[in-house]
């Protein structure tokens, strides 16, 4: 049985941190319908895979990763009518989820004081780039502004050019936590019968997941500014170039440092006040990078970490994404499933859920929707027939 079986869940999201929480929650056995454009929203395009029958862009990467175990239902809920559907389906379900500004939910009649009106029982998941306190409440925003609001952005790359993460690790982080959040409220109303809002915001996510640097910034006032891949708080820890590409170590504490010291024939630096501390080797990073670069200049990639994993020192290659599919590790862990998707010539490698459950584990149970796939059978279930959909549609509603 799955954990969240029998768990309804309306999502009203977009891009990612909406999209991926629901499709978290319908890994794990949650029936998911996806509301979108009659159009289809922006999001199912990014990347695109796939042709329309016009050549133009068809669905894309980032809506399979974050539509699978959904259904769609085509639907303009600025409407009257498409608001009375959209609020005939809240009644019934368990969980709404969507990302939109504060002001926006309200005009689309999908705000917690209108949904839980309807259905007192209903856990209202929504996220936001600020939030809903504060003067940028109203502002869009994406997951970049987040990681340069948050202090990121400038601590990576160089003082000349800031550089954000290619990884959309803001959207992610916020879905995973508003994920949590749902499950932490519909455990609270199995205990007191009632549902409740749950807020998640791009921007608490970042300055949450970079909260140690601004602590530190805030006591000790130390102006850091951006190293590179080097780090400043431990040492070597930097990505150097080898004959044949790049390999990325991390040397964390005192039982690592003295392995790599004696690896590079370094054994005196274990006793040199520079380096006796992490701190101390992350402000003398420089030099320690410096000794570990010529070290890996003389080495193949492979050479270099099989001596590093001798001397037990975390390191790996810097892969191309290419040269990820093909990892002996990633392909032995299974963990990337084929996903079969009209239109794709090939199958496409869907991660699975990130975290493994023994006894319900998340799985893939369904490809993506196809646009509006499921809308005659989810409306069906409302009590419309088959000439009231037709008319729905004649006045572009669904």
């Amino acid at each position: 049985m799955s954990v969240l079986e029998g768990v309804k869940v309306l999502d009203f999201g977009r891009y990612i941190a909406g999209p991926y929480c629901a499709a978290l929650l319908g890994d794990l056995g949650a029936d998911v319908i996806r509301v979108e454009k009659r159009e289809g929203s922006e999001d199912r395009y990014l990347l695109p895979l796939t042709q329309k029958p016009d050549g133009s862009d068809g669905d894309g990467a980032m809506f399979l990763q974050m539509n699978r175990n959904k259904r769609s239902l085509t639907l303009d809920p600025m409407t009257e009518k498409g608001r009375a559907i959209a609020h005939a389906l809240a009644a019934e379900a368990d969980v709404v989820v969507a990302n939109l500004p504060p002001e926006t939910l309200s005009a689309m009649g999908l705000d917690y004081d209108t949904l839980s009106r309807i259905n007192p029982r209903l856990v209202v998941t929504t996220v936001s780039a600020f939030g809903s306190e504060g003067p940028y409440a109203n502002r869009v925003g994406f997951d970049g502004i987040a990681q340069a609001m948050c202090g990121s952005t400038y601590l990576t790359g160089s003082p000349e050019e800031p550089i954000k993460s290619y990884a959309a690790w803001v959207d992610f982080g916020t879905a995973s936590l508003a994920a949590l959040g749902t499950l932490a409220a519909l455990h609270h109303r199995e205990k007191s019968g009632r549902g409740q809002l749950v807020e998640g915001a791009l921007i608490k996510t970042a300055l949450a997941f970079f909260n140690y640097h601004l602590i530190e910034q805030a006591i000790l006032k130390l102006d850091r500014v951006a190293t590179g891949n080097r780090a400043q708080n431990s040492g070597p820890s930097d990505i150097f170039r080898a004959k044949d590409g790049f390999v990325l170590t991390t040397v964390n504490g005192n039982p690592l440092f003295r392995r790599w010291a004696k690896l590079m024939g370094e054994d005196h630096w274990l006793s040199d006040p520079r380096f006796m501390s992490d701190q101390s080797r992350g402000d003398n990073g420089a030099l320690l990078s410096k000794r570990m670069a010529i070290w890996v200049a003389e080495r193949t990639v492979d050479e270099a970490i099989a001596a590093l994993e001798g001397a037990r020192i975390p390191a790996g290659p810097v892969y191309a994404p290419q040269q990820t599919l093909d990892d002996p590790h990633v392909r032995a862990m299974g963990y990337l499933k084929p996903l079969v998707y009209p239109g794709l010539e090939t199958p496409a490698p869907l991660a699975e859920t990130p975290v493994k459950l023994s006894e319900t584990p998340g799985r893939l149970r369904a490809r993506p929707p196809l646009l509006g796939e499921h809308t005659e059978e989810i409306l069906s279930t409302l009590g419309y027939d088959s000439g009231a959909i037709a008319a729905l549609r004649e006045a572009k509603i669904v």
